[in-house]
């Protein structure tokens, strides 16, 4: 059975919708399902992602041109984003494409009855893209909210915690197609002879000026570019790379990756490491420690050790055994919410509970590290109450700790911490803090 790139957006879309499932798996199993062209492939992904990115702003105007009427159906709402998104952000799709394309989904679907609606209220969309009708508001969080399609409250946070201008650029950065940053693995391969491999390959690329080894792509299959199998690469953002790096591993050190899965911390100790001393990777879940060691077997690293453990319970076994810990604690994830559109689906009271966890966890590993030993605490989340309270809470609480000033290519920190901003940073949003216990 074929089906074309819309269909299978909306197929995801569905699923997405009916299971809470993450969009970039569920699309890539369709893709991978139905043998999608690679054309039809890269379509499918950017409907995807583009409509749950947007969907607030989708049907705000959906229901502004529908003008009433009974509920729709979810199906048939997904089919309408799907169009109102190629209208207003696709320019090179064509809006008769858009809309006739829009109707003839709605009648493969089982929606004939609705394909009328469909074409009424696509078509006046495309009449007016030019000129939409403002959204009402403007200067408050409620404007910022349908303009761009996160909850409500993450806008008032960001606008609380930096300022309204500071909040518009970040929410309209999450909206942005992201770029995908791979690190080579120097284990393996030196960083300008795996370059000549894109190249020759003629895949396009920019190599980033931090950290060393970092490249950036504009997507595309991971599994399809020249090396993976070797393990020549690992996919991981800037951000997370970069917080790796001012942790400072080093050759013959004893790591402890508390909360390490999907293993990208890791991965990047254990090259800064020369594939030399210990890694100790630890993740709740049996399913996620297989994806680390599959990960570290195809890196070619044998220096990692995965073991299932709570980072908020105490191991006898590991108190003061380790010259670093890394500690990237569960967050909300707002920082990668433009890759995870779903995270906007979050209630801030689906939060509340996290600072605790994560000091819990922050308290019980500060038992495992040695004097003079250091510990790096990450989030992948941009707001305060999990990220620099939590830190300055530990300090003030903890006086055999104190804050390490660190420089790692343009980021530099006086206090110790430094939060990765989309807008600013061009990067995932993300918080590091390094700290060292003087006794």
């Amino acid at each position: 059975m074929e089906i074309s790139g819309r269909e299978a957006a909306l197929a995801a879309l569905e699923r997405c919708r009916r299971e809470g499932a993450w969009s970039g798996e569920v699309i890539d199993r369709i893709i991978k399902k139905y043998s999608l062209p690679r054309r039809e492939a890269a379509l499918a992904s950017r409907l995807c992602l583009g409509v749950l990115q947007n969907s607030t702003f989708c049907d705000y105007y959906i229901d502004y041109y529908r003008k009433g009427g009974s509920k729709l159906e979810p199906k048939l709402r997904d089919i309408l984003r799907l169009g109102v998104y190629q209208l207003v952000f696709l320019d090179k799709i064509p809006d008769s494409a858009a809309v006739n394309e829009s109707v003839a989904i709605s009648k493969k679907t089982g929606y004939g009855r609705a394909s009328g609606l469909v074409n009424a209220i696509l078509r006046r969309v495309a009449e007016n893209k030019n000129s939409l009708p403002e959204i009402p508001g403007k200067g408050t969080a409620e404007y910022l909210s349908i303009k761009y399609s996160h909850p409500k409250w993450i806008c008032e946070r960001i606008i609380e915690e930096k300022d309204y201008d500071f909040a518009e650029a970040f929410l309209s950065e999450n909206n942005k197609p992201s770029p995908l940053n791979i690190q080579v693995n120097r284990l393996k391969i030196s960083v300008e002879d795996y370059e000549k491999q894109l190249n020759d390959a003629g895949i396009e690329f920019t190599a980033l000026e931090y950290p060393t080894g970092c490249l950036e792509l504009k997507g595309g299959s991971v599994t399809a570019l020249p090396g993976f199998e070797e393990g020549l690469f690992y996919v991981q953002d800037r951000a997370a790379r970069t917080a790796a790096e001012i942790a400072g591993a080093e050759a013959g050190m004893q790591v402890l990756d508390a909360c390490a899965a999907p293993g990208g911390k890791s991965f990047a100790a254990a090259i800064a490491m020369e594939n030399q001393g210990e890694i100790t990777s630890c993740d709740l879940h049996e399913k996620k420690l297989r994806l680390i060691s599959e990960g570290a077997e195809r890196l070619g690293i044998n220096i990692i050790k995965t073991e299932a453990r709570d980072g908020r319970k105490f191991e006898p076994e590991f108190e003061e055994k380790f010259d670093l810990i890394i500690a990237d604690v569960p967050c909300s994830g707002l920082g990668v919410i433009g890759k995870k559109p779903e995270i906007r689906q979050k209630s801030a009271e689906e939060i509340q509970g996290l600072p605790k966890i994560q000091g819990e966890i922050l308290n019980n590993l500060k038992k495992y590290l040695k004097p003079g030993g250091i510990m790096l605490y990450s989030t992948c989340t941009v707001l305060k109450c999990e990220n620099e309270d939590i830190v300055q809470s530990f300090l003030k609480e903890n006086p055999d700790f104190e804050a390490v000033d660190f420089t790692a290519g343009s980021v530099s920190s006086h206090d110790g911490m430094y939060t990765f901003w989309p807008n600013t940073d061009k990067c995932d949003g993300f918080f590091a803090a390094k700290m060292r216990r003087i006794k």
